[in-house]
């Protein structure tokens, strides 16, 4: 009995790892994700906007030269779960209490946010698959 039931969670584990899989998934395979990707570091004009946007505004001193987070957050795992208009509120507005600046005074920042989202949501997706991109050829 004991086999029997641990060989069926060992099942369900497998079956619900691969539906989570393919759910996380068809938004870049129908065309919904915000960025273009080319062998997990080739992005399109506009993702490449965010990662010059990224380093511009020097993100990586708190969130990592990766994107996994230091005194931040990681955003490679806060991107799964935090919508766009939360991330847009979150940068422009910072986070109170916290060491979360406002950006909204940043010109670049403010130009490139829909960019800046895109490079992230790429890297957050597993798309992009280095924090260091370049432009598609």
């Amino acid at each position: 009995m004991k086999v029997s039931q641990s060989l069926c969670g060992a099942l369900l584990a497998v079956s619900v790892a691969g539906a989570w899989a393919q759910s996380a998934a068809p938004a870049a395979a129908a065309g919904t994700a915000p960025y273009k990707v080319v062998d997990g570091n080739k992005v399109d004009p506009v993702t490449m906007e965010g990662f010059r946007t990224w380093r511009a505004a020097a993100c990586d001193r708190c969130h990592g030269a990766n994107q996994e987070g230091l005194v931040g957050p990681s955003l490679v795992n806060s991107l799964k779960t935090l919508s766009k208009d939360d991330f847009v509120k979150t940068v422009m507005n910072g986070r109170p209490n916290t060491q979360m600046v406002a950006f909204s005074g940043n010109a670049t920042v403010t130009k490139n946010i829909d960019a800046l989202y895109a490079y992230l949501k790429g890297r957050s997706d597993g798309a992009i698959t280095t924090a260091r991109v370049e432009p598609m050829k």
